[in-house]
């Protein structure tokens, strides 16, 4: 399995997550788990490009 895909595909499920959470009453939280969301697909991305 390629490195880095494991956390691409974690990131893009939290992202996807977050993303329908928007309209909720906590949405610092929903922002904050955003953030993280998009930062594994980011850096899983990276490593899928630096493996290559």
């Amino acid at each position: 399995m390629a490195e880095g895909l494991i956390n691409t595909v974690l990131g893009t499920v939290v992202t996807a997550s977050a993303a329908s959470l928007l309209g909720s009453k906590y949405i610092l939280a929903v922002v904050g788990v955003l953030g993280f969301g998009l930062a594994h697909v980011v850096l899983g991305a990276i490593d899928l490009f630096e493996h290559r």
